[in-house]
């Protein structure tokens, strides 16, 4: 059976630092919403738990079985009360909840339908058309897509065209005023994910929308940009 250490990913000798990392990196790998299970949710937040109240290598490893309930307590601590575990620290950034527009047309959903979000949660859709992963403050949406492996449509990555637009349908995502964006599509949420960041801690937004007629009108050539990245 797997010890708290094993299931983290971390030597024993890890300090606290390296811990938190690693409960981080491991929580959003085994998120239900990222792909895990319930199952290995729970194990990971039960390791780091253990971690935090003292567990050594060689200390019995519990059964991971929520069935099996606690262990019984010893004769002489039946008195004691039990310690509270430490409570995992939550992931750093503002989340992000994202939905590819493409899905939203091939599921004959609406941008303007208040469960959108339920829907697309509940669709068993994959982690590149629907999921969540968090931003850093003051980081543009789009780096933070790309930081976690998240493959988005962008182009100039300056504001001058609208390959990497989003739409955003909760929270606050302000935009720097030079920007292609025609005030009617600023209006209905609109956002350049190349030069704006979120600052609202939960978000939601639909990347993609550059299959939106109006968006589709100050398209520019993908190709033209990447080309020059990949020769700089």
């Amino acid at each position: 059976m797997e010890s708290p250490f094993e299931i983290l990913g971390v030597d024993p000798d890890a300090d606290d630092a390296d811990i938190v990392d690693a409960y981080r990196d491991r929580v959003k790998e085994v998120h239900p919403d990222q792909g895990g299970s319930v199952h290995e949710f729970r194990m990971v937040q039960t390791a780091y738990e253990r971690i935090e109240a003292g567990y050594q290598p060689g200390d019995p490893v519990p059964d991971p079985d929520p069935a099996a309930g606690p262990e019984p307590a010893a004769d002489d601590e039946a008195d004691e009360p039990a310690e509270e575990p430490a409570e995992p620290p939550e992931p750093d950034g503002l989340r992000v909840e994202y939905l590819d527009y493409e899905a939203i047309v091939d599921q004959g959903w609406s941008l303007d339908d208040p469960d959108l979000f339920e829907a697309a949660a509940d669709a068993d859709l994959d982690e590149a058309t629907y999921g969540e992963f968090y931003a850093a403050e003051d980081q543009p949406l789009l780096e933070a897509a790309e930081d976690n492996d998240l493959h988005w449509p962008f182009a100039c990555r300056g504001g001058a065209c609208t390959n990497c637009a989003v739409a955003v349908v909760d929270g606050e995502m302000p935009s720097p005023a030079s920007h292609v964006l025609p005030p009617e599509l600023f209006d209905k949420g609109i956002r350049l994910s190349c030069i704006s960041a979120p600052v609202s801690d939960d978000m939601q937004v639909v990347f993609n929308m550059k299959h939106l007629p109006e968006v589709g009108e100050l398209l520019l050539p993908a190709s033209r940009f990447e080309q020059a990245r990949s020769s700089e």
